[in-house]
């Protein structure tokens, strides 16, 4: 809807506050969707494992003696207890049902019971974890609940598409070879729609990212660069790294173009992922929704393995976009409360440099309406 000034209007305020909505999104949006769990790299040896909440669902994502991640909703089949109550861990061979004793492999296979000799009709494999869809792409780990799982071609990797224009231009940092220099988990108190808003578009990025705007002057004109396609945001005179200081950055990934080098890249995969592209380093947030007002993110900085490895110091790139969280983390927190006030009862406005959001709201309402 338009405005008499040309102003699009948002989202109602109840969108981001109301039990009901949240619930339609946990339903509609993040359960039947790819949703981005884990670093392939945070399960290292077989019998590794970490649970992951997505929509009303836990999720056990474990490897296999095989090396193969595996995913299983976390449900004992017996009386239903929860098998895994650690966010990580390890549990070599097999997964044990603290209640029961009931005892699943590494592939979900029910494998021992208590008397389960005097049981031999019982179907071991009809009674093993119920299994979901798991795929890897770009390091990571990617579930879907779903019986039928949408195209990830089409749903994933699309987005990356729509953004850059093609795959090519991701390949060219070779994410899953990098490794994790630096990993912040953030507890966020506002609605997970208020963040993907926040992080596609740039209107605010003069009033709070004093840093961000030095390093990308562009940014100070308010349109973000997800506002065009396969645009990359250049970094300013004089700044030789995307750092909190302008100083340099460290080794460039070898891929990147010459075009690419020098700019920023960010892409949005909805409906949880925001991923970030500079010549050094990728920057990609996970956001979990846990509440209509809670929203964990957890964003992994990502070097090359040699940085790593030899101990670098990471911390003038981890600070600039680590401060870039905490600002618009805060802005989003007081933007919350707001949201069930009489005054948002038929929601905002969005100036033409965020008319791209509507887009998003549109979406939204799609999916659970």
């Amino acid at each position: 809807m338009t405005t008499t000034e040309g102003l699009l209007t948002t989202l109602p305020g109840s969108y981001y506050t109301d039990p009901g909505v949240f619930a339609a999104e946990q339903e509609k949006i993040f359960e039947p969707m790819w949703f981005c769990a884990i670093r392939a790299d945070d399960l290292p040896a077989a019998g590794a494992f970490r649970t992951v909440r997505i929509g009303r669902e836990s999720v056990i994502l474990a490897r296999g003696r095989d090396r193969v991640i595996r995913g299983f909703l976390n449900v004992c089949r017996h009386r239903g207890a929860q098998l895994c109550t650690d966010e990580e861990g390890s549990v070599g061979r097999a997964f044990r049902c603290t209640y029961h004793a009931w005892t699943y492999d590494l592939t979900g296979k029910l494998i021992a019971a208590p008397n389960l000799a005097s049981m031999p009709d019982l179907d071991r494999s009809a009674h093993g974890l119920v299994s979901v869809t798991v795929r890897e792409w770009l390091g990571y780990v990617w579930v879907c609940l779903a019986d039928s799982p949408p195209s990830f071609a089409d749903d994933v990797e699309g987005a990356v598409v729509e953004r850059l224009g093609d795959l090519e231009s991701i390949d060219a940092y070779d994410l899953p070879s990098l490794k994790v220099g630096r990993r912040i988990r953030y507890d966020v108190k506002a609605n997970w729609k208020l963040i993907v808003e926040n992080f596609m578009e740039c209107y605010h990025c003069a009033t709070i990212h004093p840093e961000l705007v030095e390093v990308l002057p562009e940014f100070a004109n308010g349109y973000a660069a997800q506002y065009y396609v396969g645009h990359g945001a250049e970094f300013g005179a004089g700044i030789e790294g995307f750092t909190v200081d302008g100083s340099p950055g460290l080794d460039r990934i070898p891929g990147v173009s010459q075009a690419q080098d020098r700019r920023y890249y960010a892409i949005t995969v909805r409906p949880q992922v925001f991923i970030n592209l500079v010549p050094d380093h990728v920057i990609f947030h996970r956001m979990v929704p846990l509440a209509a007002d809670r929203t964990v993110v957890e964003c992994d900085w990502l070097y090359l393995p040699g940085v790593v490895e030899s101990g670098k110091d990471v911390s003038a790139s981890v600070e600039l976009f680590h401060r870039v969280n905490q600002q618009d983390f805060e802005a989003c927190e007081r933007t919350q409360p707001a949201m069930s006030s009489r005054v948002y009862a038929r929601g905002g406005v969005l100036v033409p440099s965020e008319h791209h959001l509507a887009g998003f709201h549109d979406w939204v309402r799609t999916r659970i309406d």
